[in-house]
């Protein structure tokens, strides 16, 4: 590719990457297309329950019920979108198309849910978070696969990842202010709270959808046949994919760690530390030195390897929250120092193993000729809700077994297990990462063979069958596993 990106919508050859990689500001205003996803997320899972239970009068079971059946539906129909993604054709490219549908679906789900009429009901906010979900996926899964496709170099896909995370967090951060602003100043104003919530969702969907969009290249897909569209088959390829798993396994134990963190947090803080103000705050203190984070994360993979940058994030963070133990109530400056620490090492896994995906997927299209990126990006967003999911699903019922009552006084042994649970559970989990990744086959030298297998293939034109595409693996130095 020459210097410069020729045209936002021109399709590139898949191995004709710029070794220098995108410029920032276009690589800026391309991940900024994350940013609406992001934002709807905090208030969606945190502050629009109770908004509406005070507003239309639902139970909070119900509204529990309503929530955990539209993350299902949000989570199965994500290999779909993967996989039919993968299989688009058009003139605009294959994710572009999705992107923008998904972004229309997205939006009137999001109006609906933050902007209800009056009579609003249970079914109505079902079909309204059903909407929502099912535009986010389309959104979410198909950049993920363009994220991973813009470049072909080993360590130019940690940096646009990078990139990705950084305004993931901004997102995050701008959603976790809002709501504690609204709290004080709309007091008593549920209808007006949602409101000004989902104002802060279409602003950024407005802004970022067309500068996005319009911000880089879409590459071309790799040449040869379309796999076959069976359901069977394609749960097969995934389940066969010995190195996908690990990845999935391992981030799925990253976001079971984060996980356990987050629903614990306010808790530990409020109740362990007796400070419930000043619970929000930490977390905020935390988000912002995970934005400062990625960078160093980044210069990090660059030396060692995506690999070993993300055994050892995982490993400093199992460190962190083993000295959790030594907090005591009221040891405050201990908790500030291990804050900050956990804000510089909480994206060190999530970026390396996001970046690894794309890694993956080109040995797989080595060995089977068939471009999947869009499915496994699909599965590996399925890691992150399971791991996020199963975290309080774990958590809570837990730390209440150990007699826990948020609702009550707790007893000196009640607060220690709830630490124990906030400090232990994470470590586990960030150690059972670590293992799991350890000595990962793809790395620089790995990966260059790889690519250089497919180009040579690509430049050929040769077709995919099964006999050639195992003599390419072989020629490619060693066996995928």
């Amino acid at each position: 590719m020459a210097t410069q990106f020729a045209s936002a919508t021109a399709p590139v050859a898949s191995d004709q990457v710029q070794s220098a990689g995108p410029r920032p500001l276009r690589l800026l205003r391309f991940a900024a297309m994350v940013m609406p996803l992001a934002a709807v997320e905090a208030p969606l899972t945190t502050y629009v329950p109770p908004l509406y239970a005070s507003l239309f009068g639902l139970s909070l079971p119900a509204i529990g019920a309503i929530f955990l059946l539209a993350r299902l539906w949000d989570a199965v129909i994500d290999p779909a979108i993967g996989l039919l993604s993968d299989r688009t054709r058009s003139r605009f490219g294959r994710r572009r198309p999705w992107i923008v549908g998904g972004s229309v679906l997205f939006a009137l789900g999001a109006f609906a849910a933050f902007l209800p009429p009056p009579s609003f009901g249970p079914f109505a906010l079902s079909a309204a978070l059903f909407v929502l979900y099912l535009g986010y996926s389309m959104i979410a899964t198909p950049l993920a696969a363009w994220t991973g496709e813009l470049s072909a170099q080993y360590h130019e896909r940690t940096r646009i990842a990078t990139y990705a995370m950084v305004m993931t967090a901004l997102a995050l951060l701008l959603a976790l202010v809002l709501p504690s602003l609204l709290a004080t100043r709309l007091a008593g104003q549920p209808a007006a709270q949602l409101a000004a919530m989902g104002a802060m969702v279409f602003l950024l969907l407005t802004i970022t959808l067309p500068l996005g969009l319009g911000a880089l290249p879409e590459p071309e897909p790799a040449k040869g046949p379309l796999p076959p569209l069976h359901l069977r088959q394609t749960i097969g390829f995934v389940l066969r994919e010995k190195l996908l798993l690990r990845v999935l396994a391992s981030n799925g134990a990253v976001r079971l760690g984060q996980g356990i963190r987050t629903a614990l947090f306010v808790f530990f803080v409020a109740h362990y530390m007796n400070s419930p103000a000043l619970a929000p705050a930490l977390f905020l203190y935390q988000y912002v030195f995970g934005i400062l984070a990625c960078p160093i994360w980044l210069a990090i993979g660059r030396r060692v390897g995506k690999g070993r940058a993300a055994v050892a994030g995982e490993l400093l963070q199992m460190t962190i929250n083993l000295a959790l133990l030594l907090v005591a109530p009221g040891g405050w400056p201990l908790l500030l120092v291990l804050t900050t620490a956990q804000g510089l090492a909480q994206g060190s896994g999530n970026l390396m193993l996001r970046s690894i995906v794309a890694d993956v997927a080109d040995a797989h299209r080595l060995e089977t000729g068939h471009d999947r990126i869009g499915l496994f990006f699909s599965v590996f967003s399925l890691s992150d809700k399971a791991g996020l999911a199963l975290a309080v699903g774990i958590a809570l019922p837990l730390v209440g077994a150990l007699g826990f009552d948020p609702n009550h006084a707790s007893t000196a042994s009640a607060l220690f297990g709830l630490k124990a649970v906030f400090a232990l559970g994470p470590a586990i989990a960030h150690l059972i990462s670590a293992a799991i990744i350890h000595g990962f086959p793809i790395d620089e030298e790995r990966h260059g063979e790889i690519r250089r297998a497919l180009a040579a293939r690509d430049a050929a034109g040769l077709a995919s069958d099964a006999s050639h595409d195992r003599w390419l693996a072989d020629e490619a130095h060693e066996g995928r596993n």
